[in-house]
């Protein structure tokens, strides 16, 4: 049973997650030759302030708060 986790920001809009789930299955099916209950996907949401890109929290860098330098 393959598990597949998909990590990133929020997404608000259930319709979207959804849309999103039903792609990924779909792919992972065609993948693996497994009937679409053997897919197990979870969606892991990660909020700005949990998040570092070069030393720096994502929310500052997408808030304007970065530092020159």
């Amino acid at each position: 049973m393959p598990n597949i986790t998909l990590e990133g920001p929020r997404i608000e809009d259930v319709a979207r997650k959804r849309e999103l789930i039903k792609t990924v299955t779909d792919a992972a099916v065609k993948a693996y030759g497994l009937p679409k209950q053997a897919i197990v996907i979870l969606i892991k949401e990660n909020t700005p302030d949990n998040v570092g890109i070069g030393g720096e929290l994502l929310a500052d860098r997408t808030t304007g708060k970065e530092t020159a330098g």
